[in-house]
C-alpha cells in the first residue's frame, strides 16, 4: 500500500499544480506570448501624443470653442454688454443711466430722470447700432428706457383712505 500512496502523491501534486495554474491565468491572464509585449498601435482616432490634433493651443481658443459648443455665447455677450454699459453709451450718459436687465430681446435701460429717457429714446437707433456692431450674439431687438419711479402718493403721514380730494370737488 505504501507504494500506491507514492503514487498518488504526484499524480494529485500535479493537479493541484494545474488548478493554481489554471486561477492564476483566469485572475492575471494569459502568460505572454514573449518576454517583450508588443506595443498596441492607436486605433484611428484614439489620441496619441504627438499626433494629429494635438497641437497646442491657446486658452482663450479653447474657452470660445467650448462656449459655442456648449450655446453659451448668447448669455456672455448678454453679460458683457450690461458690464461695459459706459463702453457702448459713453462715460456721461453711463453715469446717468444703467441698464437693468435683457429679456426677449428688449434691453431695458433705467434712467436718472425722464429728461435723461426722453434724450436716450432720442439717441435709440444710435445705441442700437453699437450694441449690435459689439454685441451681435447678446440679441438685442429694442431699447426701453425708463425714468425714475414716481412717487406713491397712496402711503405715509398725509395719505388719507378713499377718493382724496377729488370728492370734495362735487
Amino acid at each position: 500500500m505504501p507504494e500506491a500512496a507514492e503514487t498518488r502523491a504526484p499524480a494529485e501534486a500535479t493537479d493541484e499544480a494545474v488548478r493554481v495554474y489554471q486561477h492564476f491565468r483566469e485572475v492575471f491572464g494569459g502568460a505572454p506570448t514573449s518576454r517583450r509585449k508588443r506595443r498596441e498601435e492607436p486605433a484611428r482616432g484614439a489620441s496619441a501624443p504627438f499626433g494629429a490634433g494635438r497641437e497646442p493651443r491657446a486658452l482663450g481658443d479653447t474657452l470660445n470653442t467650448l462656449t459655442v459648443e456648449l450655446g453659451w455665447s448668447s448669455p456672455l455677450a448678454q453679460q458683457e454688454l450690461l458690464s461695459s454699459w459706459s463702453e457702448v453709451a459713453g462715460d456721461e450718459t453711463a453715469r446717468h443711466s444703467e441698464p437693468v436687465g435683457l429679456e426677449h430681446g428688449v434691453l431695458t435701460v433705467r434712467c436718472d430722470s425722464t429728461a435723461w429717457a426722453t434724450q436716450l429714446r432720442m439717441m435709440r437707433t444710435t445705441i442700437a447700432a453699437r450694441i449690435v456692431d459689439r454685441y451681435p450674439e447678446a440679441g438685442v431687438e429694442t431699447i426701453r428706457f425708463q425714468g425714475p419711479d414716481a412717487p406713491s402718493w397712496k402711503k405715509g403721514p398725509r395719505s388719507v383712505p378713499g377718493r382724496g380730494p377729488r370728492d370734495t370737488y362735487g
